[in-house]
């Protein structure tokens, strides 16, 4: 007669449990995978195909009871890892949106703001236009792909342990919000240095013919050389885009 005790089945559920937890926290903060659009029947199928299908390329697991302090804190340790490794993708998504923001800025449409019900806060056009873009770029270059390597493989750099916080002491994340001032002005770069043009070149204009009515021309040459360099530098946001993630996620393995 086959029998199973308590240490057998511990030997199998908890190399599945660990790996489930982390990466169940990574699609509930990652950007696009944590849309509310996705059911949470999806989000934990996904997590439990991922963890079953890589535990030929995991690492040795820790086998304990679930009942001990050293497990509960194994358990708040996989949970923060996804969580930050989910952070570090947004912070990219922040800075598109970040772009977005800028560009609006300085075409003159960032009154028409909105209420966004994905982020349930104020936004604007052109944000969420780069925002949009963004996530439709990130299912084109595979970046759920991305996600899941990462989370793998960061179980070579932090594997499980007791030791809830060193994921925070070695990546620091509460200093990745710089990250998202960098990227955005790199991306909305090329814009905001076209609309300066127009700019300096409608105040010569206000200066040298005054009976031009400078303001009543002024907003539409400017959100009308803002959309065409928006037409223009979209196509290429896919290079800062890809960049940034990569290395974003390149502190996790």
């Amino acid at each position: 007669m086959i029998g199973f005790n308590e240490a057998a089945l511990l030997q199998w559920l908890l190399p599945l449990l660990w790996p489930f937890l982390r990466v169940l926290a990574l699609l509930w903060s990652a950007p696009v995978l944590s849309s509310r659009a996705v059911p949470v029947r999806v989000k934990v199928g996904m997590a439990l195909l991922l963890s079953v299908a890589a535990q030929a390329s995991l690492p040795p697991m820790p086998v304990l009871p679930l009942d001990s302090i050293t497990a509960l804190a194994m358990v708040a340790q996989q949970i923060l890892i996804g969580v930050t490794l989910g952070f570090a993708a947004r912070v990219v998504f922040a800075s598109v949106e970040f772009a977005g923001e800028l560009v609006g800025l300085q075409m003159g449409l960032n009154f028409a703001g909105f209420f966004d019900p994905a982020t349930g806060s104020q936004g604007t056009a052109t944000a969420r236009f780069f925002a949009s873009i963004g996530s439709l770029l990130f299912v084109v270059i595979n970046g759920h792909l991305l996600l899941a390597t990462a989370v793998l493989r960061s179980f070579e750099s932090f594997p499980v342990s007791d030791e809830l916080f060193r994921v925070a002491s070695v990546l620091q994340p509460q200093v990745w919000g710089a990250e998202v001032f960098r990227i955005g002005l790199w991306i909305a770069l090329p814009i905001i240095a076209m609309l300066l043009f127009v700019n300096l070149v409608l105040g010569v204009i206000s200066r040298v013919a005054q009976q031009i009515q400078i303001f009543s021309v002024g907003f539409p040459i400017t959100v009308s050389v803002g959309l065409v360099g928006m037409l223009l530098t979209l196509p290429m946001l896919q290079t800062p885009l890809v960049s940034a993630l990569e290395r974003m996620l390149s502190l996790f393995h």
